[in-house]
């Protein structure tokens, strides 16, 4: 079945899987897709990632951080949307909850957090934010 939003069902199962309290879940693999989990990981929200081919499909198996019983990830929130992209200049750069989470951001350099976009003076599409 086609997606119509790939990183929008990408953060939901994130999301989901947190709220069930899985170990890992696994998303079909693009490398958007992966591009965003490397980010995630980068910044401490989720704990590993890996590439598996299953039934000659790729799929990331993402593997969840937990601290103390408690998901390290509070919220996922899609920003910018098939139907309304949401662009940002380097120095009017979001700040999620003021520095306490981050917003993913697509530049012409790759994904990057918005501190990484601000301090390379890159603006871009605002796809996520992350706390």
């Amino acid at each position: 079945m086609t997606v119509s939003d790939p990183i929008a069902d990408a953060l939901t199962r994130i999301r989901n899987a947190m709220m069930a309290k899985h170990e890992a879940v696994s998303i079909p693999c693009s490398n958007l897709k992966e591009q965003l989990i490397k980010v995630l990981k980068n910044e401490g929200y989720v704990d590993s990632y890996c590439v598996e081919e299953v039934d000659g499909f790729k799929s990331l198996k993402v593997v969840l951080k937990y601290h103390n019983g408690q998901n390290v990830i509070s919220g996922l929130q899609r920003i910018s949307k098939p139907g309304l992209r949401v662009y940002s200049k380097a120095k009017n750069m979001p700040r999620v909850f003021d520095g306490m989470g981050i917003a993913v951001i697509s530049t012409s350099k790759g994904l990057m957090t918005e501190k990484q976009a601000r301090d390379s003076k890159l603006g871009g599409e605002v796809l996520c934010y992350v706390w």
